[in-house]
């Protein structure tokens, strides 16, 4: 922060940037190239993964003096943080937070405050919602210009209530509900709002403003979980009924999502309220043209697939504290990861995967290949007829047998995606990394199931598929190990007949 003894001006602080809405909003002000600095608890973890101009400074929202550094040279500063999932008084913990932000930016000389609130009129409002616009109150009476944005329920991949909706859906082909799942909702893309807060940074601003923003429909959580369906292809079967009481509701979703009770009971007694737009001024002031809802859902899946993409296997799955050796779960997803180290380099260990395939075969149990490819045929599917374009070469976008290739580095990565009839979508995966003097292949199948038919599909041949992967990783490293060997022979029968006169 000093530089020959004075003080550099950095515009942005950003709290709550280990959250879902911060972490978004970081990276977005980092490809804009945007000066920011992060604010968190445990800095130690953010570090790693933030932009080398990215400054990281320890800080807590209940301890005052931390404030003050973090807020040094600040002109505007995001308060993103609420605590919905702490085990005591949120409201309290939330109301101290506040107050001491708006101290210290006051103290700090800060220029704006932009604050993400909620949605929700009335007396009536349930404990979060209303601590959320309380929270809006202090920064507002802060004396320093506020923006506050009130929005609704946010669709994004990883959200709170898209991942509740999800596993919702995914998961119960039935569903009895309670009678909130009708109550009126104007959700809202998670990139709308990112754009929103965005460009609350330069929009005019004399005093403190309070902005409802949400999508462009207006709709309930059933309407919601029936637009995912049809995206997904599924059909499904609401049946409200009224004798499911708030614990009772909270309980159910603990059971049936990945959402802890605790915090579904906070959020189903939020969903109860109407979180519509009332005053529409935003689209006055801001730019954002938000999208509806089947736009929204549209986009949080591309968005999935585009961060499963870009997911390193080797780093997820012990980031996520897998126990076992074959993965687990990665979001909606059902993996099964393994991995092994062969003392070759990176490039003799790729080649036997590169060759995957066609003639070659799938280096383990090929008969049960070949009857897959005949039982997708007797469906309708592609069978494993098709083979491969060419013996050694493959780029993305070719067939393999059943599976076209989705993404291919050399030496380093294959990514094949399933075009067989099955009940969801189904990758596998190859990465090889250079490890000490040899290399490590990790070998991983995803599946993203199709409701519960799907479920019972993968969980029906999980032993065949521990079977058939376990045998297929240990034959492809034994492949690379006998290519090298034979390579190595085939040097020394050379230097051999050389020496021949």
């Amino acid at each position: 922060m000093n530089t020959n003894g004075k003080t550099q001006k950095t515009k942005i602080l950003l709290t709550g940037t280990t959250g879902y809405i911060g972490g978004r909003l970081r990276r977005t002000l980092e490809e804009q190239a945007i000066p920011v600095r992060c604010m968190t608890r445990r800095p130690e973890f953010l570090r790693p993964r933030v932009s080398p101009t990215t400054e990281v400074v320890r800080g807590d929202v209940a301890d005052l003096d931390s404030l003050r550094i973090a807020l040094e040279g600040i002109e505007t500063a995001f308060y993103l943080v609420h605590s919905m999932e702490s085990n005591g008084d949120f409201e309290e913990s939330d109301r101290i937070g506040s107050s001491n932000f708006a101290q210290a930016a006051k103290e700090c000389g800060v220029r704006r405050i932009i604050y993400l609130g909620g949605l929700g009129h009335g007396e009536d409002l349930s404990s979060h919602l209303s601590s959320r616009q309380e929270v809006g109150e202090i920064l507002r009476n802060s004396g320093i210009p506020t923006i506050e944005l009130r929005a609704s329920i946010v669709i994004g991949s990883g959200s709170l209530s898209f991942e509740m909706i999800r596993a919702l859906v995914n998961e119960l082909p039935v569903m009895i509900t309670p009678r909130w799942v009708y109550v009126k909702a104007q959700p809202i893309a998670i990139e709308d709002v990112i754009s929103y807060l965005v460009e609350s940074m330069e929009i005019p601003l004399e005093k403190s403003e309070v902005f409802e923003i949400g999508g462009a429909d207006q709709v309930s959580y059933a309407q919601i979980m029936h637009e995912y369906a049809r995206q997904r292809g599924l059909k499904r079967l609401i049946i409200p009924v009224p004798v499911l009481t708030l614990r009772l509701s909270s309980l159910w979703l603990g059971l049936v999502t990945p959402i802890y009770a605790r915090t579904g009971r906070k959020l189903i007694d939020s969903v109860r309220n109407e979180t519509v737009v009332n005053d529409d001024r935003a689209l006055r002031v801001f730019s954002v043209r938000p999208r509806g809802i089947g736009g929204a859902i549209r986009r949080a899946l591309i968005n999935e697939d585009q961060e499963f993409a870009e997911t390193r296997w080797s780093d997820a799955l012990s980031s996520k504290g897998y126990t076992s050796p074959y993965g687990g779960k990665f979001g909606a997803r059902l993996v099964d990861s393994r991995s092994r180290y062969i003392d070759v380099s990176p490039a003799e260990a790729f080649r036997p995967i590169q060759r995957i395939g066609g003639d070659t075969g799938w280096y383990y149990a090929n008969w049960l290949w070949t009857l897959r490819g005949f039982l997708d045929l007797l469906v309708g599917g592609v069978g494993i007829r098709r083979g491969r374009r060419h013996p050694e070469e493959i780029a993305p976008g070719d067939t393999i047998d059943f599976w076209r290739v989705e993404s291919v580095q050399p030496n380093r990565l294959l990514r094949l995606f399933a075009e067989m009839k099955t009940s969801g979508r189904a990758w596998l995966q190859f990465e090889v990394e250079k490890s000490g003097e040899g290399s490590t292949i990790r070998q991983t199948a995803v599946f993203d199931p199709s409701g519960l038919t799907g479920l019972l599909y993968w969980y029906a041949l999980y032993g065949i598929h521990h079977f058939v992967f376990s045998g297929m990783l240990r034959n492809i490293c034994q492949a690379a190990e006998e290519g090298v060997n034979k390579v190595h022979s085939g040097v020394n029968l050379q230097k051999v007949q050389a020496k021949k006169p």
